[in-house]
Protein backbone atom coordinates (compact mmCIF):
# COMPACT_ATOMS: atom_id res chain seq x y z
CA UNK A 1 0.00 0.00 0.00
CA UNK A 2 1.26 3.49 -0.90
CA UNK A 3 2.03 5.72 1.88
CA UNK A 4 0.80 9.25 2.31
CA UNK A 5 3.81 10.97 1.75
CA UNK A 6 4.41 9.30 -1.90
CA UNK A 7 0.97 9.78 -3.38
CA UNK A 8 1.30 12.94 -4.88
CA UNK A 9 -2.39 13.53 -6.11
CA UNK A 10 -5.26 16.04 -6.02
CA UNK A 11 -6.26 15.29 -2.62
CA UNK A 12 -3.00 16.35 -1.49
CA UNK A 13 -2.74 19.11 -3.45
CA UNK A 14 -5.64 20.73 -2.26
CA UNK A 15 -4.51 19.28 1.26
CA UNK A 16 -1.35 21.06 1.48
CA UNK A 17 -2.51 24.28 0.23
CA UNK A 18 -5.27 24.27 3.06
CA UNK A 19 -2.06 23.72 5.50
CA UNK A 20 -0.24 26.23 3.91
CA UNK A 21 -3.24 28.70 4.88
CA UNK A 22 -3.33 27.74 8.24
CA UNK A 23 -5.76 25.11 8.36
CA UNK A 24 -5.57 22.50 11.01
CA UNK A 25 -9.32 21.21 11.46
CA UNK A 26 -12.01 20.47 9.31
CA UNK A 27 -15.25 19.24 9.21
CA UNK A 28 -17.02 16.42 7.35
CA UNK A 29 -17.98 12.91 6.97
CA UNK A 30 -15.57 10.45 4.95
CA UNK A 31 -17.12 9.03 1.96
CA UNK A 32 -16.92 6.52 -0.88
CA UNK A 33 -15.56 9.83 -3.17
CA UNK A 34 -13.84 11.64 -0.37
CA UNK A 35 -11.03 9.85 0.91
CA UNK A 36 -8.15 10.85 -1.31
CA UNK A 37 -8.68 13.92 0.70
CA UNK A 38 -8.82 12.14 4.21
CA UNK A 39 -5.79 10.55 3.07
CA UNK A 40 -3.28 13.69 3.53
CA UNK A 41 -5.30 15.12 6.68
CA UNK A 42 -2.36 13.36 8.87
CA UNK A 43 0.42 13.90 7.18
CA UNK A 44 -0.33 17.86 7.92
CA UNK A 45 -1.56 17.90 10.82
CA UNK A 46 -5.18 18.53 10.20
CA UNK A 47 -7.96 17.06 12.56
CA UNK A 48 -11.08 15.99 11.02
CA UNK A 49 -14.22 16.45 13.26
CA UNK A 50 -17.16 13.93 12.24
CA UNK A 51 -20.21 15.23 12.83
CA UNK A 52 -23.43 12.96 12.31
CA UNK A 53 -24.69 15.06 9.69
CA UNK A 54 -23.02 17.75 7.07
CA UNK A 55 -25.37 20.04 8.10
CA UNK A 56 -23.50 19.87 10.69
CA UNK A 57 -20.37 20.25 9.84
CA UNK A 58 -21.13 23.65 8.08
CA UNK A 59 -22.87 24.89 11.21
CA UNK A 60 -19.51 23.46 13.47
CA UNK A 61 -17.67 24.94 11.21
CA UNK A 62 -19.10 28.85 10.80
CA UNK A 63 -19.08 28.38 15.48
CA UNK A 64 -15.86 27.45 15.16
CA UNK A 65 -14.51 30.88 13.19
CA UNK A 66 -16.72 32.75 15.54
CA UNK A 67 -14.68 31.58 17.69
CA UNK A 68 -10.94 31.42 16.10
CA UNK A 69 -11.29 33.78 13.52
CA UNK A 70 -9.84 30.92 11.21
CA UNK A 71 -12.29 30.08 8.03
CA UNK A 72 -14.41 26.75 8.25
CA UNK A 73 -13.70 24.10 6.02
CA UNK A 74 -16.09 21.45 5.05
CA UNK A 75 -15.13 18.26 3.06
CA UNK A 76 -18.30 16.21 1.88
CA UNK A 77 -18.65 13.99 -0.36
CA UNK A 78 -20.49 14.08 -3.66
CA UNK A 79 -24.03 14.06 -4.20
CA UNK A 80 -26.18 13.91 -1.05
CA UNK A 81 -23.08 15.01 0.91
CA UNK A 82 -22.40 18.36 -0.78
CA UNK A 83 -25.96 18.81 -0.92
CA UNK A 84 -26.81 18.04 2.57
CA UNK A 85 -24.40 21.03 3.71
CA UNK A 86 -26.21 23.70 1.56
CA UNK A 87 -28.54 25.16 4.51
CA UNK A 88 -25.41 25.63 6.37
CA UNK A 89 -23.22 27.48 3.49
CA UNK A 90 -26.50 29.51 2.47
CA UNK A 91 -26.33 30.62 6.24
CA UNK A 92 -22.65 31.55 5.93
CA UNK A 93 -23.96 33.72 3.11
CA UNK A 94 -26.47 35.47 4.85
CA UNK A 95 -24.27 36.40 7.63
CA UNK A 96 -21.07 37.08 5.27
CA UNK A 97 -18.84 34.71 7.14
CA UNK A 98 -16.22 32.80 5.42
CA UNK A 99 -16.60 29.31 4.77
CA UNK A 100 -14.47 26.75 2.24
CA UNK A 101 -16.58 23.73 1.13
CA UNK A 102 -14.79 20.74 -1.24
CA UNK A 103 -16.00 18.13 -2.71
CA UNK A 104 -15.75 15.70 -5.04
CA UNK A 105 -17.57 15.60 -8.65
CA UNK A 106 -17.89 13.64 -11.42
CA UNK A 107 -15.25 12.47 -13.31
CA UNK A 108 -14.04 14.52 -16.63
CA UNK A 109 -16.50 13.97 -19.52
CA UNK A 110 -19.28 12.74 -17.18
CA UNK A 111 -20.85 16.32 -16.64
CA UNK A 112 -24.43 16.26 -17.11
CA UNK A 113 -23.90 12.44 -18.67
CA UNK A 114 -26.73 10.80 -16.64
CA UNK A 115 -25.27 7.20 -16.47
CA UNK A 116 -26.70 6.03 -13.23
CA UNK A 117 -23.10 7.02 -11.24
CA UNK A 118 -23.20 6.78 -7.52
CA UNK A 119 -24.08 10.08 -6.03
CA UNK A 120 -24.06 11.30 -9.31
CA UNK A 121 -25.51 14.92 -9.72
CA UNK A 122 -26.79 16.95 -12.58
CA UNK A 123 -24.86 19.86 -12.31
CA UNK A 124 -23.44 20.21 -8.67
CA UNK A 125 -21.09 23.08 -8.70
CA UNK A 126 -23.82 25.49 -10.67
CA UNK A 127 -26.76 24.76 -8.46
CA UNK A 128 -24.84 25.88 -5.23
CA UNK A 129 -23.06 28.52 -7.34
CA UNK A 130 -26.32 30.13 -7.50
CA UNK A 131 -26.49 30.22 -3.43
CA UNK A 132 -22.95 30.97 -2.31
CA UNK A 133 -20.34 33.58 -3.37
CA UNK A 134 -18.67 31.27 -5.57
CA UNK A 135 -18.51 27.43 -7.05
CA UNK A 136 -15.68 26.46 -9.45
CA UNK A 137 -15.27 23.21 -10.78
CA UNK A 138 -11.79 22.68 -11.22
CA UNK A 139 -9.80 20.74 -14.39
CA UNK A 140 -6.61 20.15 -12.85
CA UNK A 141 -4.80 19.28 -9.56
CA UNK A 142 -2.62 22.84 -9.70
CA UNK A 143 -5.98 24.49 -10.49
CA UNK A 144 -7.81 23.33 -7.17
CA UNK A 145 -4.73 24.07 -5.34
CA UNK A 146 -4.76 27.55 -6.66
CA UNK A 147 -8.79 27.96 -6.58
CA UNK A 148 -8.31 27.18 -2.68
CA UNK A 149 -5.54 29.97 -2.56
CA UNK A 150 -7.84 32.30 -4.34
CA UNK A 151 -10.45 31.35 -1.63
CA UNK A 152 -8.57 32.44 1.08
CA UNK A 153 -7.25 35.17 -0.55
CA UNK A 154 -10.95 36.61 -0.86
CA UNK A 155 -11.76 35.42 2.89
CA UNK A 156 -8.77 37.91 3.53
CA UNK A 157 -9.76 41.19 1.18
CA UNK A 158 -13.10 41.26 0.51
CA UNK A 159 -16.45 40.51 1.98
CA UNK A 160 -16.19 36.83 3.08
CA UNK A 161 -18.42 34.03 2.42
CA UNK A 162 -18.69 30.52 1.60
CA UNK A 163 -17.12 29.64 -1.47
CA UNK A 164 -17.52 25.83 -3.03
CA UNK A 165 -14.29 23.75 -5.06
CA UNK A 166 -15.87 20.75 -7.06
CA UNK A 167 -12.59 18.54 -7.65
CA UNK A 168 -13.97 15.89 -10.25
CA UNK A 169 -12.73 12.30 -9.23
CA UNK A 170 -10.09 11.78 -12.16
CA UNK A 171 -8.77 15.24 -11.17
CA UNK A 172 -8.65 13.91 -6.94
CA UNK A 173 -7.03 11.09 -7.51
CA UNK A 174 -4.93 12.01 -10.63
CA UNK A 175 -1.25 13.31 -10.52
CA UNK A 176 -0.21 16.68 -8.97
CA UNK A 177 3.13 17.88 -10.22
CA UNK A 178 3.29 21.09 -9.13
CA UNK A 179 4.09 23.46 -6.35
CA UNK A 180 1.12 24.98 -3.15
CA UNK A 181 0.85 28.11 -4.00
CA UNK A 182 1.95 31.25 -1.94
CA UNK A 183 -1.04 32.67 0.64
CA UNK A 184 -2.28 36.04 -0.52
CA UNK A 185 -0.42 38.57 1.16
CA UNK A 186 -3.93 40.37 2.52
CA UNK A 187 -2.94 44.09 0.90
CA UNK A 188 -5.93 45.99 -0.07
CA UNK A 189 -6.60 49.12 -2.27
CA UNK A 190 -5.62 51.98 -0.68
CA UNK A 191 -8.48 54.17 1.33
CA UNK A 192 -9.50 56.67 -1.09
CA UNK A 193 -8.29 60.21 1.27
CA UNK A 194 -10.89 62.54 0.19
CA UNK A 195 -13.41 60.09 1.70
CA UNK A 196 -11.05 60.10 4.70
CA UNK A 197 -11.26 63.83 4.69
CA UNK A 198 -14.86 64.37 4.18
CA UNK A 199 -15.36 61.89 7.32
CA UNK A 200 -13.04 63.82 9.52
CA UNK A 201 -14.68 67.14 8.70
CA UNK A 202 -17.98 65.94 9.49
CA UNK A 203 -16.89 63.92 12.49
CA UNK A 204 -15.27 67.39 14.25
CA UNK A 205 -18.52 69.28 13.72
CA UNK A 206 -20.41 66.82 15.48
CA UNK A 207 -22.95 67.77 18.53
CA UNK A 208 -25.27 64.10 18.61
CA UNK A 209 -22.81 61.43 16.58
CA UNK A 210 -24.07 57.67 17.09
CA UNK A 211 -22.30 54.33 15.46
CA UNK A 212 -23.95 51.44 14.39
CA UNK A 213 -21.44 48.67 14.06
CA UNK A 214 -22.45 44.92 12.58
CA UNK A 215 -20.56 41.89 11.30
CA UNK A 216 -18.55 43.61 9.29
CA UNK A 217 -16.57 45.43 12.30
CA UNK A 218 -15.92 42.38 14.16
CA UNK A 219 -11.91 42.58 13.46
CA UNK A 220 -11.99 46.39 14.11
CA UNK A 221 -13.22 45.96 17.73
CA UNK A 222 -9.80 47.30 19.34
CA UNK A 223 -9.96 50.72 16.57
CA UNK A 224 -13.65 50.81 17.33
CA UNK A 225 -13.02 51.20 20.89
CA UNK A 226 -10.78 53.89 20.38
CA UNK A 227 -12.62 55.94 17.70
CA UNK A 228 -16.23 55.69 20.01
CA UNK A 229 -14.28 56.72 23.42
CA UNK A 230 -12.07 59.87 21.21
CA UNK A 231 -15.54 60.89 19.86
CA UNK A 232 -17.67 60.53 22.53
CA UNK A 233 -20.32 58.56 21.03
CA UNK A 234 -23.24 55.46 22.41
CA UNK A 235 -22.84 52.19 19.70
CA UNK A 236 -25.76 50.13 19.31
CA UNK A 237 -24.65 46.94 17.34
CA UNK A 238 -26.56 44.49 15.55
CA UNK A 239 -26.89 40.96 16.58
CA UNK A 240 -23.85 40.28 15.00
CA UNK A 241 -21.89 42.74 16.07
CA UNK A 242 -22.58 42.19 19.26
CA UNK A 243 -19.71 42.31 21.40
CA UNK A 244 -17.67 44.62 19.40
CA UNK A 245 -17.89 47.44 21.86
CA UNK A 246 -18.05 45.44 25.79
CA UNK A 247 -21.33 45.82 26.70
CA UNK A 248 -20.47 46.90 30.10
CA UNK A 249 -18.50 49.78 28.45
CA UNK A 250 -20.80 53.48 29.37
CA UNK A 251 -20.80 53.99 25.75
CA UNK A 252 -22.28 50.74 24.69
CA UNK A 253 -26.52 50.52 24.22
CA UNK A 254 -25.64 46.67 23.51
CA UNK A 255 -27.57 44.69 20.38
CA UNK A 256 -30.49 46.58 20.53
CA UNK A 257 -31.28 48.18 17.02
CA UNK A 258 -34.57 47.35 16.68
CA UNK A 259 -35.38 49.22 20.09
CA UNK A 260 -37.46 51.67 19.26
CA UNK A 261 -34.84 54.26 21.49
CA UNK A 262 -32.30 53.53 19.94
CA UNK A 263 -34.12 54.15 16.35
CA UNK A 264 -35.03 57.14 17.58
CA UNK A 265 -31.58 57.99 18.59
CA UNK A 266 -30.45 57.34 15.18
CA UNK A 267 -32.72 59.74 14.00
CA UNK A 268 -32.26 62.31 16.36
CA UNK A 269 -28.04 61.81 15.50
CA UNK A 270 -26.54 64.63 13.45
CA UNK A 271 -23.78 62.31 12.25
CA UNK A 272 -24.74 58.48 12.11
CA UNK A 273 -21.68 56.39 11.10
CA UNK A 274 -22.39 52.93 10.09
CA UNK A 275 -19.74 50.45 9.64
CA UNK A 276 -20.16 46.83 8.66
CA UNK A 277 -23.57 46.59 8.28
CA UNK A 278 -26.12 46.42 5.67
CA UNK A 279 -29.01 47.47 8.51
CA UNK A 280 -31.11 44.29 7.54
CA UNK A 281 -34.79 44.21 8.18
CA UNK A 282 -33.73 41.14 10.63
CA UNK A 283 -32.02 43.28 12.65
CA UNK A 284 -34.68 45.82 12.73
CA UNK A 285 -37.93 44.18 12.42
CA UNK A 286 -39.60 46.66 10.76
CA UNK A 287 -38.28 49.84 11.77
CA UNK A 288 -35.40 52.43 10.34
CA UNK A 289 -32.15 53.65 11.08
CA UNK A 290 -31.38 56.94 10.39
CA UNK A 291 -33.60 59.82 9.69
CA UNK A 292 -35.67 57.95 7.38
CA UNK A 293 -39.37 58.02 6.44
CA UNK A 294 -39.19 54.39 5.24
CA UNK A 295 -36.52 52.20 4.54
CA UNK A 296 -34.30 54.00 1.77
CA UNK A 297 -35.90 57.14 1.83
CA UNK A 298 -34.27 59.83 3.33
CA UNK A 299 -36.02 62.08 5.40
CA UNK A 300 -35.69 65.77 2.70
CA UNK A 301 -36.07 67.77 6.29
CA UNK A 302 -33.09 66.60 7.87
CA UNK A 303 -29.53 67.73 8.25
CA UNK A 304 -28.19 64.72 9.47
CA UNK A 305 -25.11 63.51 7.63
CA UNK A 306 -24.81 59.30 7.31
CA UNK A 307 -21.33 58.03 6.57
CA UNK A 308 -21.43 54.55 5.88
CA UNK A 309 -17.75 51.97 5.45
CA UNK A 310 -17.70 48.46 4.63
CA UNK A 311 -15.53 46.27 2.75
CA UNK A 312 -18.59 45.57 -0.21
CA UNK A 313 -19.22 48.64 -2.23
CA UNK A 314 -22.55 47.13 -2.56
CA UNK A 315 -24.15 47.23 0.82
CA UNK A 316 -22.56 51.26 1.56
CA UNK A 317 -26.20 52.73 0.39
CA UNK A 318 -28.41 49.50 1.44
CA UNK A 319 -31.32 50.58 3.30
CA UNK A 320 -30.13 54.19 4.30
CA UNK A 321 -28.27 56.22 1.26
CA UNK A 322 -25.26 57.62 2.78
CA UNK A 323 -23.55 60.50 2.32
CA UNK A 324 -20.00 59.62 2.75
CA UNK A 325 -18.79 55.87 1.67
CA UNK A 326 -15.92 54.35 2.32
CA UNK A 327 -15.24 51.38 0.60
CA UNK A 328 -12.59 49.98 3.27
CA UNK A 329 -12.20 47.61 5.92
CA UNK A 330 -13.47 49.29 8.93
CA UNK A 331 -9.89 48.97 10.88
CA UNK A 332 -8.20 50.67 7.91
CA UNK A 333 -10.80 53.50 7.62
CA UNK A 334 -11.06 53.84 11.44
CA UNK A 335 -7.23 54.10 11.81
CA UNK A 336 -7.22 56.63 8.26
CA UNK A 337 -9.66 59.42 9.96
CA UNK A 338 -8.32 59.00 13.34
CA UNK A 339 -5.10 60.32 12.14
CA UNK A 340 -6.84 62.80 10.07
CA UNK A 341 -8.48 64.28 13.18
CA UNK A 342 -5.12 63.91 14.80
CA UNK A 343 -3.69 66.01 11.89
CA UNK A 344 -6.57 68.61 11.71
CA UNK A 345 -6.53 69.52 15.60
CA UNK A 346 -6.61 72.66 17.11
CA UNK A 347 -3.59 74.11 17.75
CA UNK A 348 -4.87 76.22 20.82
CA UNK A 349 -6.62 73.33 22.30
CA UNK A 350 -5.72 73.46 25.66
CA UNK A 351 -6.72 73.85 29.42
CA UNK A 352 -8.24 77.62 29.17
CA UNK A 353 -9.22 80.21 31.69
CA UNK A 354 -12.26 78.56 32.53
CA UNK A 355 -10.84 75.09 33.42
CA UNK A 356 -12.22 73.32 30.38
CA UNK A 357 -10.33 70.15 29.62
CA UNK A 358 -8.56 69.96 25.75
CA UNK A 359 -9.98 67.79 23.35
CA UNK A 360 -9.54 64.19 22.47
CA UNK A 361 -8.55 65.87 19.14
CA UNK A 362 -5.41 67.61 20.54
CA UNK A 363 -3.66 64.24 21.43
CA UNK A 364 -5.18 64.26 25.47
CA UNK A 365 -7.24 61.67 26.88
CA UNK A 366 -10.76 62.35 27.71
CA UNK A 367 -12.45 60.49 30.24
CA UNK A 368 -15.67 58.88 29.17
CA UNK A 369 -16.89 57.20 32.61
CA UNK A 370 -16.66 60.69 34.79
CA UNK A 371 -19.12 62.79 32.41
CA UNK A 372 -16.30 64.98 30.95
CA UNK A 373 -17.61 64.52 27.00
CA UNK A 374 -14.31 65.92 24.92
CA UNK A 375 -15.31 67.76 21.99
CA UNK A 376 -13.67 66.24 18.79
CA UNK A 377 -15.59 69.40 17.27
CA UNK A 378 -13.70 72.69 18.48
CA UNK A 379 -11.11 71.57 20.63
CA UNK A 380 -12.67 72.83 23.10
CA UNK A 381 -14.86 70.90 25.89
CA UNK A 382 -18.47 71.72 24.55
CA UNK A 383 -20.74 71.81 27.55
CA UNK A 384 -23.31 72.50 25.41
CA UNK A 385 -23.15 68.70 24.06
CA UNK A 386 -24.12 65.73 25.97
CA UNK A 387 -21.78 63.51 26.86
CA UNK A 388 -21.83 59.92 25.32
CA UNK A 389 -22.36 58.25 28.81
CA UNK A 390 -25.34 60.56 29.75
CA UNK A 391 -27.40 60.08 26.23
CA UNK A 392 -26.52 55.94 26.20
CA UNK A 393 -27.70 56.22 30.03
CA UNK A 394 -31.03 58.27 29.51
CA UNK A 395 -31.96 55.89 26.18
CA UNK A 396 -31.17 52.60 28.68
CA UNK A 397 -34.52 54.08 30.90
CA UNK A 398 -36.61 53.35 27.54
CA UNK A 399 -35.00 49.77 27.24
CA UNK A 400 -37.80 48.53 29.60
CA UNK A 401 -40.34 49.92 27.44
CA UNK A 402 -38.48 48.56 24.38
CA UNK A 403 -38.23 44.83 25.52
CA UNK A 404 -39.61 42.60 28.31
CA UNK A 405 -36.62 41.41 29.95
CA UNK A 406 -38.44 38.67 32.41
CA UNK A 407 -39.35 36.47 29.22
CA UNK A 408 -37.98 33.20 29.45
CA UNK A 409 -35.14 33.63 27.21
CA UNK A 410 -33.64 36.89 28.85
CA UNK A 411 -33.73 35.19 32.50
CA UNK A 412 -32.09 31.89 31.32
CA UNK A 413 -29.56 33.97 29.65
CA UNK A 414 -28.49 35.75 32.14
CA UNK A 415 -28.68 32.76 34.73
CA UNK A 416 -26.37 30.90 32.02
CA UNK A 417 -23.99 33.60 32.38
CA UNK A 418 -24.12 33.44 36.08
CA UNK A 419 -23.03 29.83 36.46
CA UNK A 420 -20.41 30.05 33.19
CA UNK A 421 -18.85 33.26 34.02
CA UNK A 422 -17.96 36.60 32.15
CA UNK A 423 -16.39 34.59 29.38
CA UNK A 424 -19.06 32.57 28.34
CA UNK A 425 -19.58 31.62 24.77
CA UNK A 426 -23.63 31.38 24.16
CA UNK A 427 -24.45 29.39 21.09
CA UNK A 428 -28.43 30.39 20.08
CA UNK A 429 -30.68 28.98 17.62
CA UNK A 430 -33.49 30.46 15.36
CA UNK A 431 -35.33 29.84 18.98
CA UNK A 432 -37.43 32.61 20.70
CA UNK A 433 -34.93 32.29 23.73
CA UNK A 434 -32.45 33.41 21.54
CA UNK A 435 -33.96 35.97 19.99
CA UNK A 436 -36.37 37.28 22.24
CA UNK A 437 -33.79 36.53 24.89
CA UNK A 438 -29.67 36.06 24.84
CA UNK A 439 -29.41 38.97 21.97
CA UNK A 440 -30.28 41.16 24.65
CA UNK A 441 -30.09 39.69 27.55
CA UNK A 442 -26.31 38.21 27.41
CA UNK A 443 -23.56 41.08 28.29
CA UNK A 444 -21.19 40.68 25.63
CA UNK A 445 -17.53 41.13 26.28
CA UNK A 446 -16.05 40.14 22.98
CA UNK A 447 -17.20 39.87 19.59
CA UNK A 448 -16.86 36.27 19.85
CA UNK A 449 -19.29 35.26 22.65
CA UNK A 450 -23.10 35.49 20.55
CA UNK A 451 -22.78 32.58 17.94
CA UNK A 452 -25.79 33.31 15.73
CA UNK A 453 -27.37 34.02 12.40
CA UNK A 454 -30.23 36.58 12.66
CA UNK A 455 -30.21 36.98 8.89
CA UNK A 456 -30.81 33.24 7.42
CA UNK A 457 -32.48 32.36 10.38
CA UNK A 458 -32.49 28.61 10.59
CA UNK A 459 -33.24 26.10 12.83
CA UNK A 460 -30.62 23.60 13.81
CA UNK A 461 -27.98 25.59 14.28
CA UNK A 462 -26.91 25.78 17.91
CA UNK A 463 -26.00 22.68 18.74
CA UNK A 464 -23.12 22.30 15.75
CA UNK A 465 -22.23 25.74 16.40
CA UNK A 466 -21.32 25.40 19.67
CA UNK A 467 -19.63 22.21 19.00
CA UNK A 468 -17.25 23.81 16.29
CA UNK A 469 -16.82 26.54 19.00
CA UNK A 470 -15.61 24.24 21.75
CA UNK A 471 -13.49 22.78 19.18
CA UNK A 472 -11.61 25.77 18.35
CA UNK A 473 -11.31 26.66 22.15
CA UNK A 474 -11.49 23.79 24.53
CA UNK A 475 -10.44 25.47 27.54
CA UNK A 476 -13.22 28.44 26.70
CA UNK A 477 -17.34 27.77 29.17
CA UNK A 478 -19.62 27.49 25.90
CA UNK A 479 -22.60 26.92 26.51
CA UNK A 480 -25.85 26.31 23.99
CA UNK A 481 -29.29 27.69 24.62
CA UNK A 482 -32.35 26.87 22.95
CA UNK A 483 -35.86 25.57 22.20
CA UNK A 484 -36.99 21.86 21.79
CA UNK A 485 -38.42 22.53 17.95
CA UNK A 486 -34.41 23.94 17.25
CA UNK A 487 -32.96 21.14 19.30
CA UNK A 488 -34.73 18.75 16.98
CA UNK A 489 -32.89 19.35 14.09
CA UNK A 490 -29.95 18.77 15.20
CA UNK A 491 -30.11 16.36 18.12
CA UNK A 492 -28.34 13.64 16.56
CA UNK A 493 -24.87 16.34 17.32
CA UNK A 494 -24.81 15.08 20.82
CA UNK A 495 -23.22 12.37 20.11
CA UNK A 496 -20.38 13.75 18.36
CA UNK A 497 -19.89 15.87 21.24
CA UNK A 498 -19.99 12.74 23.62
CA UNK A 499 -17.40 10.76 21.22
CA UNK A 500 -15.24 14.33 21.35
CA UNK A 501 -15.61 14.77 25.04
CA UNK A 502 -16.98 18.24 25.29
CA UNK A 503 -18.21 19.57 28.54
CA UNK A 504 -20.70 21.56 26.65
CA UNK A 505 -24.02 22.30 28.70
CA UNK A 506 -27.50 22.05 26.22
CA UNK A 507 -29.93 23.86 27.56
CA UNK A 508 -33.33 23.18 25.91
CA UNK A 509 -35.75 25.21 26.64
CA UNK A 510 -38.77 23.28 26.14
CA UNK A 511 -42.27 25.01 25.38
CA UNK A 512 -43.73 21.90 23.32
CA UNK A 513 -43.48 22.62 19.81
CA UNK A 514 -43.18 26.02 17.49
CA UNK A 515 -44.81 28.57 19.95
CA UNK A 516 -43.62 31.40 18.39
CA UNK A 517 -45.68 29.88 15.30
CA UNK A 518 -48.55 29.13 17.39
CA UNK A 519 -48.54 33.05 18.38
CA UNK A 520 -48.76 33.90 14.58
CA UNK A 521 -51.82 31.88 13.68
CA UNK A 522 -53.90 33.20 16.57
CA UNK A 523 -53.09 36.74 15.44
CA UNK A 524 -54.12 35.54 11.93
CA UNK A 525 -57.22 33.90 13.11
CA UNK A 526 -56.47 30.89 12.79
CA UNK A 527 -56.71 28.15 14.98
CA UNK A 528 -53.42 26.20 15.67
CA UNK A 529 -52.38 23.42 13.87
CA UNK A 530 -49.05 21.21 13.14
CA UNK A 531 -47.58 22.93 15.96
CA UNK A 532 -47.95 21.47 19.30
CA UNK A 533 -45.37 18.36 18.94
CA UNK A 534 -44.61 15.35 20.56
CA UNK A 535 -40.81 15.75 21.94
CA UNK A 536 -38.43 13.51 24.10
CA UNK A 537 -37.36 13.35 27.94
CA UNK A 538 -34.30 15.64 26.29
CA UNK A 539 -32.43 14.83 29.82
CA UNK A 540 -32.92 10.42 29.47
CA UNK A 541 -31.80 11.60 25.41
CA UNK A 542 -28.65 12.96 26.61
CA UNK A 543 -27.57 10.22 28.98
CA UNK A 544 -28.58 7.86 26.28
CA UNK A 545 -25.71 9.66 23.88
CA UNK A 546 -23.51 9.17 26.57
CA UNK A 547 -23.37 12.47 28.16
CA UNK A 548 -25.38 13.58 31.31
CA UNK A 549 -28.96 14.95 31.37
CA UNK A 550 -31.03 17.28 34.07
CA UNK A 551 -34.30 18.25 34.30
CA UNK A 552 -35.32 21.62 36.21
CA UNK A 553 -38.61 23.06 36.55
CA UNK A 554 -39.41 26.75 35.24
CA UNK A 555 -40.18 27.60 38.50
CA UNK A 556 -36.75 26.58 40.21
CA UNK A 557 -34.40 27.90 37.65
CA UNK A 558 -33.46 30.76 39.50
CA UNK A 559 -31.86 28.52 42.01
CA UNK A 560 -30.96 25.32 40.43
CA UNK A 561 -29.81 26.34 36.62
CA UNK A 562 -26.86 28.51 37.47
CA UNK A 563 -25.07 25.68 39.92
CA UNK A 564 -26.38 23.15 36.97
CA UNK A 565 -24.22 25.13 34.43
CA UNK A 566 -20.87 25.09 36.87
CA UNK A 567 -21.15 21.45 37.22
CA UNK A 568 -21.85 20.73 33.21
CA UNK A 569 -19.09 22.74 32.56
CA UNK A 570 -16.74 20.48 35.01
CA UNK A 571 -17.44 17.38 33.36
CA UNK A 572 -15.69 15.88 30.06
CA UNK A 573 -18.99 15.32 28.46
CA UNK A 574 -22.21 17.02 27.45
CA UNK A 575 -24.70 17.62 29.59
CA UNK A 576 -28.31 18.15 28.55
CA UNK A 577 -30.21 20.39 30.71
CA UNK A 578 -34.29 20.44 30.11
CA UNK A 579 -36.56 23.51 31.24
CA UNK A 580 -39.88 22.61 30.68
CA UNK A 581 -42.29 25.59 30.23
CA UNK A 582 -45.87 25.76 30.44
CA UNK A 583 -48.52 26.21 27.68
Amino acid sequence: MSTEQNVRNGGRAVVATLAAHGVDTIFGIPGTHNLEFYRHLPEFGIRAVTPRHEQGAGYGADGYFLVSGKPGVVITTSGPGLTNVITAAATAYAESRPMLILSPGVPTGFERADVGMLHETKDSSGAVGHLLVSSQRTRTAEGAAQAVAEAFAMFGSARPGPVHIEVPLDVLEGAWNGSVPVPFSGRRPGLDEHVVAQSAEAIRGAQAPLVITGGGARRAHAEVRRFVEALDAPVATTANGKGILPEEHPLSLGANVRFPSVQAESAAADVLIVLGSELADSDLWGGTIGAQISIGVRDEDTDQIVIRCDIDPDQLNKNLPGDILACADTSEFLSAVMTALDTGKSTTASAGDDGTDPSVANGTTASVANGTAASVANGTAASAKENGAARVARIRESFGADFDFSLIGARVTRLVEAGAGPNVVISGDSSQVTYDGTVHALTARTPDQLLYMPGFATLGYGIPAALGAKVADPDRPVVCILGDGAAMFSIQELMTAAELELGIPFVVVDNGGYAEIEGQMVDRDIAPFAVRLARPDFAQLGQSMGGAGVTIAEADIDSALPDAIAEALGRAQPTVIHIIVGH
